[in-house]
């Protein structure tokens, strides 16, 4: 892609401090762009590359002082905001896909929309429906009965179980599975397990994204449901009859256990576990590495067991400070021990 300076300042609203008619051939970071590139400044930590990037042109904030005049500048008030709206609008990757190919296996039931294209070895099973200007690429099966949206995008490896709902402008990455079992099992008295059927299924609403190898299983009975806008990480595991909330986002390696309840619009870091049957409240934001056991009402949690964010980094700042105070006890106990040994002495030179 080609653009030229006033082209990206034009769509973003910037100011151009420098040559306008500056040609963009492609973005970059700050430290590895080249002649041509793109980039911005907005964290204080990379100003000191502003002066010896190659780069054609940065997005910076406003009132910031151009180092030379091989460089143009372009204010904005938002210079990482503006920047990833410029990738999104001209640097985006695109992903080619025309057509059914000859080796897809598509029952005669399914119903495809306008526009629809379906790679190599895609195995769709009866009873299916797909929507408007939807791609699903090579090797992905979806199982009988499943519904899926428009213009959602399905990359290569993925397996939609069947009676799974998946809704319009969707973006599910490889290796995911939709609807496996979820992890039913009843002990038996003389020893061993006796499976729960899981008979539900998976609901992934609209404008949802996926990332690479999730695994998120079917409802025992009813719906797992992803809402509207949630992203979801790579490795997540999220088990039957979940329930996240609108624009959630979740980072990867975490895992929610059975019947547990996320509100919308929460943010959780990496590695989060969390137990089954419990609620996270709307607008909640979990530490990396936290263990939720409980129901949450919203706030800022961190820690196993997690608590208050601020409690949370005291007490780790205590147990970091351990060694300091086991040495400081040692030393009172000399001081003690030695004041009842003065007094000791006293009280027998009395006598």
């Amino acid at each position: 892609m080609k653009i030229t300076l006033k082209e990206a300042a034009d769509f973003i609203g910037g100011k151009i401090i420098g040559d306008p008619n500056c040609e963009v051939l492609n973005v970059s970071k700050i430290h590895e762009a080249q002649k041509g590139d793109l980039t911005f400044l907005y964290l204080p930590a990379y100003t000191k590359y502003l002066a010896t990037t190659k780069a054609s042109a940065v997005i910076v904030k406003p009132g910031t002082e151009r180092p030379h005049e091989n460089i143009s500048l372009i204010e904005s008030s938002n210079p990482d905001v503006a920047f990833q709206s410029i990738v999104r609008k001209y640097f985006s990757p695109e992903f080619p896909l025309v057509g059914i190919d000859t080796s897809a296996q598509v029952d005669k039931s399914v119903v495809i929309g306008d526009s629809t294209a379906l790679g190599k070895n895609v195995v769709i099973e009866e009873g299916c429906e797909i929507g408007n200007n939807t791609k699903i690429f090579h090797n992905t099966v979806i199982m009988k009965n499943s519904k899926i949206g428009s213009d959602t995008l399905i990359f290569p490896n993925v397996t939609v179980r069947e009676e799974c709902i998946i809704g319009s402008n969707v973006i599910i990455h490889s290796g995911t599975v939709i609807g496996s079992d979820g992890f039913g099992y009843s002990p038996r008295k003389t020893g061993g397990y006796d499976k729960v059927p899981q008979i539900g299924n998976v609901i992934i609403e609209d404008e949802v994204e996926i990332g690479s190898n999730v695994s998120i299983d079917r409802a025992a009975i009813g719906s797992t449901i992803i809402k509207k806008g949630a992203k979801l990480d790579n490795l997540i595991q999220i088990a039957h009859n979940v329930v996240v909330g609108e624009n959630t986002a979740i980072s990867a390696q975490t895992g929610i256990s059975g019947s547990s309840t996320v509100g919308k619009n929460c943010i959780f870091g990496g590695q989060v576990g969390i137990t089954g049957h419990i609620e996270i409240a709307d607008g909640t934001m979990i530490g990396a590495q936290s263990g939720i056991t409980k129901t949450l009402t919203k706030g800022k949690y961190f820690g196993t067991p997690a608590k208050e964010m601020g409690q949370s980094l005291r007490l780790e700042g205590h147990i970091r400070s351990l060694p300091d105070y086991a040495r400081k006890i040692k030393e009172l106990e000399k001081k003690l021990n030695k004041v009842e040994e003065n007094l000791k002495n006293n009280a027998e030179v009395k006598k």
